[in-house]
């Protein structure tokens, strides 16, 4: 060791397995519902702009190129680049939380946070059981957690 070296900081964004508090049920439906009425606040607007508020009666099938860019495209865009640079989305930043590495506790590779997302709809199938899981889960895994190795934990850090 150099005596006349600069101390060195241990830098890392890992949390510790054993001090991890983990997210419950609750918690992530109010982030969930704060990040669909953000996606709302974007999108409607757009749309009302492009097709007026036929869009909303129920009778009128409307299923342009914007239609599907706005209802499905920017919003799993949006959801995917939140979770690889903020690790959170802004209804769960409101809560503190974070998403990371089950095993580790690192913030979690893109191809996670991607799988995450598309393991959603794994999630939606009967009845929604796999977000329903959160609320029994030990760790509050739901299927898509599982799936991506993932876990929603408190963190101070955002």
């Amino acid at each position: 060791m150099n005596p006349y070296q600069a101390p060195q900081a241990q830098l890392t964004s890992e949390i510790h397995i054993e001090d991890m508090e983990y997210v419950g049920f609750w918690a992530r439906t109010g982030a969930s519902i704060i990040d669909t009425i953000i996606i709302m606040a974007v999108t409607y607007p757009i749309l009302i702009a492009l097709y007026g508020f036929n869009y909303f009666d129920g009778e009128t099938l409307i299923a342009g190129a914007a239609d599907v860019l706005l209802n499905y495209v920017f919003p799993a865009l949006a959801v995917i680049l939140f979770w690889i640079y903020r690790s959170a989305t802004p209804g769960k930043m409101l809560l503190n939380a974070v998403i990371v590495d089950a095993k580790t506790g690192a913030k979690p590779s893109k191809g996670q946070m991607i799988g995450r997302y598309f393991a959603y709809y794994i999630s939606a199938l009967l009845l929604g059981l796999g977000f329903l899981w959160v609320a029994w889960d030990p760790r509050k895994q739901g299927f898509h957690d599982k799936l991506a190795g993932t876990v929603v934990v408190r963190s101070d850090d955002i």
